[in-house]
C-alpha cells in the first residue's frame, strides 16, 4: 500500500520557504535601487537564512518534533526530508510567483524532462543558485539509505514517497488515522477534513475510488456503476431535467441514487407526480422522463413487449369469426368475376372454362385505380393495350347498361373573399370587402366532354371499346380483360374457405347481460341503445372481448375510460411533443419553426410560430374583436412521420390502445389492415394527431369543432391532454355583444337565402323568425358544464343516416363555411364535411325527424372507438390533443363497401373521391391467412 504525504511538511521549512519567496520578489522589485545596496541586503538576508537552515537541520536530526521513537521516528524523519527534496527539486523549474519562467539552458519541455530525471540520478549537478548554499550531500545520502531500506520510494512525476511494509507501514497508517501521530499542519493551508477521509476510506473499500500513482491523486475506477467520489456526491446538486443548479432545492431519487430533479422543473413538466413519488422514485426509473436527453433514447421502448403474441387455440377461435364474418363477402367477389368471365367467353366464343385472362403488368408496390370512378383494383379489370387505359369491372357493368356513373363532372364552388370584418357583421367594411370576389375554383367541364361520354358504349356483344381521348383513353384499342392475382386464385380461395364453413358456424357469440358499465347518450323513445357500453381500461379481461364484440357488430360505439393509466406516464405536454419533434429530426433537415393552422371561423389555413401556437393553446387568443381565436392543427406531425419523429409517445399510445385485437395496427390479429403483405402498399392509417384549441362555451360561429363526416374505416381516439381556458367577465361581456351582432347578420342574410331556395323547393313553408337558431353562450347542459369534459360528441346511428341527409339537405342554407359564407348548394350532406349541428339544430331535428345522436362528454383518458358508416362531429370544450388511428374489423367490412360505393359517385374533384383505403384487397388478404391459419391447426401432425 502506498501512502503519500506530499503536503505535510515541517513548520520550520515552511518558514524558511516564505523567507525565500519574500527574498525573490523583493530582488525582482528592486531593479531600481542601486547595485551596492541592493548587494548588502541580500547578503545579509542570505546569512541568516542560511543560520536558520542550519538550526532547522539540528532539530530533524534530534528528533525534537517526533513524539514516539524506533520505527515511527525513522518513517516521519523520511516523511521530512523527502518534502524539503521535492520542494527544492520543483524550486527551480516553476516559480511560485511571478510570470513562467525558464531556466538557463532549457528550451522546451522535453529538455527539462530529461535535466529532472539527470538531476535525480546524479548525473547532473544541481546549478548553484546565487545567494543561497549549494545543496548538502548528507541529506541525499540519508534519503538514498531509507530508499534501500524500503522506506522511500520513488513516484511520478519526479517525486519521492513514504513506502511501508506490512510491519511497520500498516500500523503507522493506523496510529496516524488514529491521531496517535500529529501532523504537522503547513501554515496557510486549511486542515484535513475527518469527514473526507472517512467518505474516500469507504468507497475505498467498496471499490469505487482506487488511488492513483504520481501525486496523491484520486481516480475513478472501471467500474461504472459507481457514482463520482464522496465529495463530489456531497457537492453535486444538477438537476436531471434542465442541467443546472441554481433553481434551488433539488430532490434526490433513492431508487437510483443518482438523478435529481429541481422543484421548479418537477412543477413545470411532472405536475401529476407529487414530490413523494420522485423520492420514491425518479422518472428516468419509471421509464417516462421527459427531458431532451431522455427523449431521443430509444431505450425506455426496447423493453415493451408491443408485439401481440396469440396461441394456437386463440389463432383459430379468431380465424373461424373471421370467416364468418369476410365469406359472404367473397362470395359475391367470386360471382362478379364469374360473370365478367361469361362475358369474356361470349365475346370470344369459346367456353368459360378455357378463359385465362392475362396477368397484369403491376408491381406489388403499385396501386392501380379506375380511370373512370377512382376506385381501386383488387383482380379483374379492363385494360387498353395501347395507351394503359384501366376500367373496373363495376363500371363495365354499368356501361353495358348504359348508366355509367362515377365520372361525373367537376362542381364548382365560389365563394367571396372576407375579412374579418364581415365575419363579425362590421357594417362599415362589407359594402367594400363584398366586392372582392375569388372562386375557389374555376375550371367548368366542357359541355364537349358530357356529349363525346353520352356516345361512349359497350357493343351488343359486350366489347368495349377504349375511350376518347377527351376521356383519358386513345379511342382505338379495346379494353382486354387481365387479372392481379394468379388464375383462379380466387375461386380457389373460396373453394379452401368453405371446408371451414360450418366450422365457423359454430363460433359462440357474446352477450350483453346483468352488466353494468353503461354510460347514458341518447333519451330515445322504445330504443334499447340508449347506453353505450363504457368498460374502464384496467378491468378489461379476456371474457369483455365477446361483450364488446356483441356491441361492436350492432354498430354501437364504445367508450373505454382510463386508458393512460396502463401506460408509463409520458408527458404528452404540447411543449414537450414540439421538443421530443425538434430533437429527432433528420440530419440536414430544417427545423420546422412555422406550422400550418386552420382558423375555425372563416376556415383558411394560416401560418403560426409553433411557440406561439402552443402558448395559445395554454392562455388563449384572441383578434381585434375581442373574439376567440380558435385554431387547430390537423395530422401533426404528418402521420407518416408520427413514429418516426415521435417513437416514445407512439409507443405510449400503441401500448394504451383498448382490446388490442382490434386496434393495433402494427399485429392486431381481427384489424385487416394488418393482413396486406410487406410488399403491398399500405394505406395511412395514422396514428394522427389533433391539437385544437377551445372554450366550454358553444360561440355559435368559430367553435373548435370537426365538422360532420363519416369516415370510410373504423377509428379509435383517445384524448390525452386536456387544458382549460377561462374567459374573464369582461371577455364574456364583450362576446355576448359580439354574438347579438351575428345574430343580427344571420337574420338577414339566412332569411334571404331562405326565400330564394324555399321558392324553389316546391313552394315548401318557409321558416319563421321564431326557427332561426338562436346563439347563447352560457350553455345549460351538464355536459359541457363538467369540469373534467374535454370534447363533446355527437355520434349518429347508422339506420338514422337517410334522415340526417334529408335535414341536412333542407337547412344547408343555415350554415356557414370558408369565408363565413352562407352554403350555397351541397353535393352530400354529409361527406362534404360543411356542416355542424348546434344544439338548436339538434333539437329541430329532433322535433321535425324524430332522431337524435348519442351525445357524451370525452374525458382525459377516454378511448371512444368509432363504427365505420357511423357519421359523427366533436366540439372541443377545452384546449384538447387527440390521437386517432383507423382500423377494419371483420364486421364493418360491409360497412366499408357501401361507403366505397358512396365515394365512387362523388364528383371527380370531390376530398372524399379516391379510395386510398382498398378495403376489398383486405378482406380477401384476410381471408387468405385465417384459411391458412385453420390448415395448419387442423392439420395432424
Amino acid at each position: 500500500m502506498d501512502l503519500n504525504f506530499p503536503a505535510e511538511e515541517n513548520e520550520s521549512l515552511c518558514v524558511k520557504e516564505e523567507e525565500i519567496i519574500a527574498l525573490k520578489e523583493h530582488t525582482e522589485c528592486s531593479t531600481k535601487v542601486p547595485e551596492e545596496k541592493e548587494s548588502a541586503e541580500c547578503e545579509d538576508r542570505e546569512m541568516e537564512l542560511d543560520k536558520k537552515e542550519e538550526a532547522t537541520e539540528n532539530e530533524v536530526k534530534n528528533g525534537d518534533f517526533m513524539k514516539r521513537a524506533s520505527k515511527r521516528k525513522s518513517l516521519q524523519l523520511a516523511k521530512e526530508k523527502i518534502g524539503k527534496l521535492n520542494e527544492e527539486v520543483y524550486e527551480w523549474e516553476r516559480p511560485k510567483r511571478g510570470p513562467w519562467r525558464k531556466r538557463k539552458g532549457v528550451e522546451n519541455e522535453d529538455t527539462c524532462d530529461e535535466s529532472v530525471e539527470e538531476v535525480k540520478t546524479g548525473l547532473a549537478e544541481i546549478p548553484k543558485r546565487r545567494g543561497r548554499k549549494p545543496r548538502k550531500e548528507s541529506v541525499e545520502e540519508e534519503v538514498e539509505r531509507d530508499k534501500n531500506e524500503g522506506a522511500v520510494e520513488k513516484t511520478g512525476g519526479g517525486r519521492y514517497s513514504c513506502r511501508t511494509s506490512m510491519e511497520a507501514g500498516d500500523e503507522s497508517v493506523e496510529e496516524v488515522k488514529a491521531g496517535l501521530v500529529k501532523i504537522p499542519k503547513r501554515r496557510g493551508r486549511k486542515p484535513r477534513k475527518d469527514v473526507v477521509e472517512e467518505q474516500v476510506e469507504r468507497d475505498n473499500n467498496e471499490g469505487g475510488i482506487e488511488q492513483s500513482g504520481g501525486r496523491g491523486r484520486l481516480s475513478r475506477k472501471a467500474n461504472v456503476d459507481k457514482l463520482d467520489s464522496a465529495q463530489g456526491k456531497e457537492e453535486r446538486n444538477t438537476c436531471h431535467q434542465c442541467k443546472r443548479n441554481d433553481k434551488g432545492r433539488v430532490v434526490r431519487c433513492t431508487k437510483c441514487d443518482s438523478k435529481r430533479f429541481c422543484v421548479p422543473c418537477m412543477t413545470r413538466w411532472y405536475p401529476q407526480m407529487p414530490e413523494d413519488a420522485f423520492v420514491e422514485a425518479c422518472p428516468v426509473c419509471r421509464n417516462n422522463c421527459n427531458c431532451k436527453s431522455c427523449l431521443q433514447l430509444d431505450g425506455p421502448i426496447r423493453h415493451l413487449k408491443l408485439e401481440l403474441e396469440y396461441a394456437d387455440k386463440v389463432k383459430m377461435e379468431h380465424s373461424k369469426y373471421m370467416l364468418r364474418m369476410l365469406l359472404p363477402f367473397l362470395k359475391q367477389f367470386h360471382e362478379e368475376q364469374l360473370a365478367e368471365k361469361e362475358i369474356e367467353a361470349n365475346i370470344q366464343g369459346i367456353p368459360i372454362s378455357e378463359i385465362k385472362p392475362q396477368k397484369s403488368n403491376c408491381d406489388s408496390v403499385e396501386r392501380i385505380y379506375c380511370d373512370n370512378c377512382k376506385t381501386s383494383i383488387v383482380d379483374f379489370h379492363r385494360s387498353c393495350p395501347r395507351c394503359s387505359y384501366d376500367l373496373c369491372i363495376t363500371c363495365c357493368h354499368e356501361l353495358r347498361k348504359g348508366r355509367l356513373r362515377g365520372g361525373d363532372k367537376e362542381v364548382i364552388v365560389e365563394y367571396i373573399r372576407r375579412d374579418l370584418s364581415y365575419l363579425h357583421n362590421d357594417s362599415y367594411k362589407i359594402a367594400e370587402e363584398s366586392k372582392n370576389t375569388t372562386p375557389i375554383k374555376n375550371e367548368p367541364s366542357s359541355k364537349e366532354v358530357e356529349v363525346v361520354k353520352s356516345e361512349w358504349r359497350a357493343t351488343e356483344r359486350g366489347i368495349i371499346p377504349c375511350p376518347p381521348q377527351l376521356l383519358g383513353g386513345c379511342g382505338e384499342g379495346i379494353l382486354e380483360l387481365k387479372c392481379i392475382f394468379s388464375e383462379n386464385w380466387v375461386s380457389n380461395l373460396l373453394s379452401r374457405a368453405r371446408n371451414f364453413e360450418s366450422l365457423s358456424e359454430n363460433y359462440e357469440e357474446g352477450s350483453c347481460l346483468k352488466c353494468d358499465k353503461f354510460r347514458k347518450a341518447a333519451s330515445r323513445k322504445d330504443s334499447r341503445d340508449n347506453f353505450l357500453y363504457c368498460p374502464k381500461a384496467k378491468e378489461i379481461q379476456n371474457e369483455e372481448m365477446k361483450h364488446f364484440q356483441w356491441h361492436w357488430s350492432k354498430g354501437e360505439p364504445v367508450i373505454v375510460s382510463d386508458v393512460l393509466e396502463t401506460t408509463l406516464g409520458l408527458s404528452w405536454e404540447p411543449m414537450v411533443m414540439w421538443r421530443a419533434f425538434r430533437q429527432k429530426r433528420k440530419k440536414g433537415s430544417e427545423v420546422l419553426v412555422d406550422v400550418t393552422a386552420i382558423n375555425c371561423l372563416d376556415w383558411c389555413e394560416v401560418d403560426i410560430n409553433a411557440c406561439k401556437f402552443f402558448k395559445g393553446y395554454s392562455e388563449g387568443r384572441f383578434d381585434s374583436y375581442s373574439w376567440p381565436q380558435i385554431l387547430k392543427l390537423k395530422d401533426w406531425p404528418p402521420s407518416n412521420l408520427f413514429k418516426e419523429r415521435l417513437p416514445r409517445h407512439d409507443a405510449e399510445f400503441i401500448r394504451c390502445l383498448p382490446f388490442k385485437d382490434y386496434t393495433d395496427p402494427n399485429c392486431g390479429y381481427l384489424n385487416l389492415a394488418t393482413k396486406l403483405t410487406d410488399k403491398s402498399l399500405k394505406p395511412d392509417m395514422g396514428p394522427k394527431t389533433y391539437i385544437a384549441y377551445g372554450v366550454s362555451q358553444e360561440l355559435g360561429r368559430g367553435d373548435s369543432v370537426t365538422k360532420l363526416h363519416c369516415d370510410m374505416s373504423d377509428a379509435v381516439n383517445v384524448l390525452v391532454h386536456a387544458h382549460a381556458v377561462t374567459l374573464e367577465p369582461e371577455q364574456l361581456v364583450a362576446i355576448e355583444k359580439r354574438q347579438k351582432k351575428h345574430a343580427e347578420q344571420d337574420e338577414r342574410e339566412l332569411r334571404g337565402n331562405n326565400k330564394q331556395i324555399l321558392n324553389g323547393n316546391d313552394g315548401k313553408q318557409q321558416i319563421s323568425e321564431n326557427e332561426l337558431p338562436e346563439f347563447n353562450l352560457l350553455n345549460s347542459s351538464a355536459l359541457v358544464s363538467s369540469p373534467e369534459g374535454g370534447a363533446l360528441w355527437d355520434i349518429f346511428r347508422r339506420e338514422d343516416v337517410p334522415k340526417l341527409e334529408e335535414y341536412v339537405r333542407k337547412h344547408f342554407h343555415e350554415f356557414r363555411h370558408i369565408y363565413g359564407n352562407p352554403l350555397s348548394q351541397v353535393i352530400h350532406p354529409i361527406h362534404d364535411q360543411t356542416v355542424y349541428l348546434t344544439m338548436e339544430h339538434k333539437r329541430k331535428l329532433k322535433e321535425e325527424y324524430g332522431i337524435e345522436p348519442w351525445t357524451f362528454v370525452q374525458k382525459l383518458g377516454d378511448a371512444v372507438i368509432i363504427p365505420a358508416g357511423c357519421p359523427h362531429q366533436v366540439r372541443n370544450l377545452k384546449s384538447c390533443i387527440k390521437v386517432a388511428v383507423d382500423f377494419v374489423s371483420p364486421e364493418n367490412v360491409k360497412e366499408c363497401l357501401r361507403l366505397t360505393e358512396e365515394f365512387r359517385v362523388l364528383p371527380q374533384n370531390h376530398r372524399a373521391k379516391e379510395d386510398k383505403l382498398e378495403v376489398k384487397k383486405m378482406a380477401l388478404h384476410a381471408i387468405e391467412q385465417a384459411v391458412n391459419c385453420l390448415e395448419q391447426i387442423s392439420r395432424p401432425n
